[in-house]
């Protein structure tokens, strides 16, 4: 089975029309204030509109958010999924309240962090947020991709952090990952997607020569 690709933090008509026209499996629009990826509701509800039906899945990232918050975002996007940073009892209350698929970020930075249960519906495992930042998740950093070698993951899960076009090869045959999430991996600059280097990544993520 080809391996699936998020393409994440997506801010303009660009980079959207080119994750849509490399095939990415889903979508993310970045509803937190502090990212250089963050995008308005309001934005993003344009953005959604001009997608093809058949197009990616969208999923919406949020960072500790208040129900009126996840609230307001739905009021504008047509979002099929989230993806929260927050503790666990929190993510399963949002998926009973919203009645949509969440995803938990989880970050590592041994194989003891590996999650043994999951209450939600799919995990995205990338390394921890490096000391003194303001922003949760990987940080464009990668962990040591083996720690996730024959883990028998609790729910579907996803690869992220520090991937590129260059190592996303290495990285899924390292990790045993199916599915993989990039942002800054195909940007020019932060914030900036590159319709070049998203093609380039999801090629490279789907080769056949990334799967044992």
């Amino acid at each position: 089975m080809p391996v699936k690709v998020k393409i994440c933090g997506l801010r303009d008509e660009a980079g959207l029309d080119a994750a849509c026209a490399a095939g990415a499996d889903w979508v993310g629009f970045v509803f937190f204030d502090r990212s250089p990826r963050h995008v308005t509701a309001e934005a993003a509800g344009r953005l959604a509109r001009g997608m093809p039906a058949d197009g990616p899945r969208r999923i919406g990232l949020f960072v500790r958010p208040t129900d009126d918050e996840i609230r307001h975002v739905l009021d504008h996007v047509p979002l099929h999924g989230v993806q929260i940073y927050d503790e666990a009892p929190r993510a399963m209350a949002i998926r009973e309240q919203f009645g949509l698929p969440v995803w938990l970020a989880t970050g590592i930075s041994s194989r003891a962090d590996l999650p043994a249960g999951c209450g939600v519906d799919a995990m995205v495992i990338e390394s921890r947020a490096p000391a003194g930042s303001d922003r949760p998740g990987g940080n464009a950093h990668a962990f040591d991709w083996t720690l996730t070698a024959r883990w028998h993951a609790p729910a579907p899960w996803l690869l992220a952090g520090g991937l590129t076009p260059d190592n996303v090869r290495t990285a899924i045959g390292q990790s045993g990952a199916r599915a993989v999430d990039v942002s800054s991996g195909v940007e020019s600059a932060p914030g900036v997607k590159s319709p070049e280097l998203i093609h380039a990544f999801v090629r490279a993520a789907r080769a056949p020569s990334t799967v044992p």
